[in-house]
């Protein structure tokens, strides 16, 4: 009898935790003028990258500017969610601001695959131009669509390769290797045309698997290949400034539009700030990153010349020519290709 009572209590116990532990609805209509704001702000790349610096600096200003009344909490290094759940994550109303690379962001926006070409510029220049202009309001129109907001477009840099097999001199150096990539159509049309295995992984898993040798190399710009110590792990890395790393700083439109208008106006002034800013310490970043990496003289390091670029640029044309077929010729005109 005794037994009998203990399990009834045990459920009536499990019974009062479960609406506990159930997900909570998602209230928009919370915010007042005369409430702190809470923004969650979650990427996955380390605190000294110029994602993380800019993150910071983001919400060091919107408290400063809003007299606290804007609170932006950053949640760097993958520490809340993985790069493959942020999205989710968004949607979901579990964070409110999120900057995936562009790549992450081609299977809604296809227009966002042709950045994800090799060479499609020779300096960064030439994307903050395309970014700026007609085609980055393009682009932000059709994130709208996707209940998105899209506040500015961010620089990591040029990617390079690394791996553990060979130098990487030309495009076929990689052949019959595992490489880790981000998601992105392109991105596994170049490497399957340099008959490498490519193998979509979660950022913050790449190390581990680099070391346990479950993949040969990744490709990244020197300051994530630097905070995430894969140099560490490599034998042989090439400054090939093959593929530009970029992200687009997005907040959750349902959310954006209960802010009230004069916060949205401070976000968007800071933004804009910031985003001058994060494009100039990125190019400086990578550079003491690179500096840091040659010093520990624990890789080793080639370096493509000016000549050698172009001929990778055209053993990549096939993908051009496919994009090219995908988007249209007017769209290719717009960027001034």
């Amino acid at each position: 009898m005794r037994k009998k009572k203990i399990i009834a209590l045990l459920l009536l116990l499990v019974t009062a935790l479960v609406p506990a532990c159930a997900p909570k609805a998602i209230d928009y209509e919370q915010v007042s003028p005369n409430d702190k704001i809470v923004i969650r702000f979650s990427h996955v790349v380390g605190e000294d990258t110029p994602k993380g610096q800019a993150a910071r600096l983001f919400a060091k200003l919107m408290k400063e500017r809003t007299n606290g009344k804007v609170e932006v909490q950053v949640f760097s290094n993958g520490s809340l969610y993985k790069d493959s759940e942020e999205m989710d994550a968004l949607s979901e109303g579990h964070v409110q601001m999120i900057a995936p690379a562009l790549s992450k962001l081609s299977s809604l926006v296809p227009e966002l695959g042709v950045f994800d070409l090799p060479y499609l510029y020779p300096n960064l220049d030439g994307y903050h131009k395309v970014f700026d202009g007609n085609v980055g309001k393009v682009m932000s129109n059709s994130l709208a669509k996707q209940n998105m907001v899209s506040l500015g477009f961010w620089d990591s840099g040029f990617k390079q390769f690394t791996s553990n097999v060979r130098p990487i001199q030309n495009p076929l150096d990689l052949a019959g290797t595992t490489i880790r990539i981000m998601p992105s159509a392109v991105l596994d049309d170049q490497f399957n045309l340099m008959q490498v295995k490519p193998v979509e992984m979660n950022f913050n898993d790449v190390y581990l698997a680099l070391a346990q040798g479950r993949i040969h190399g990744q490709e990244n710009t020197v300051s994530n290949i630097y905070t995430k110590r894969f140099y560490k792990v490599q034998k042989y890395m090439t400054i090939s400034d093959h593929g530009y790393l970029g992200y687009i700083v997005i907040i959750d439109k349902r959310f954006w539009n209960q802010l009230p208008a004069n916060f949205q106006k401070i976000m968007i002034e800071t933004m804009n700030e910031v985003t001058e800013w994060e494009r100039n310490q990125a190019v400086k970043i990578e550079q003491d990153k690179l500096n840091a990496i040659y010093n520990c003289s624990c890789i080793e390091i080639e370096r493509l010349s000016v000549q050698e670029k172009a001929k990778w640029k055209q053993f990549y044309q096939p993908l051009y020519q496919k994009m090219e077929q995908r988007l249209g010729r007017a769209f290719f005109e717009e960027l001034g290709l």
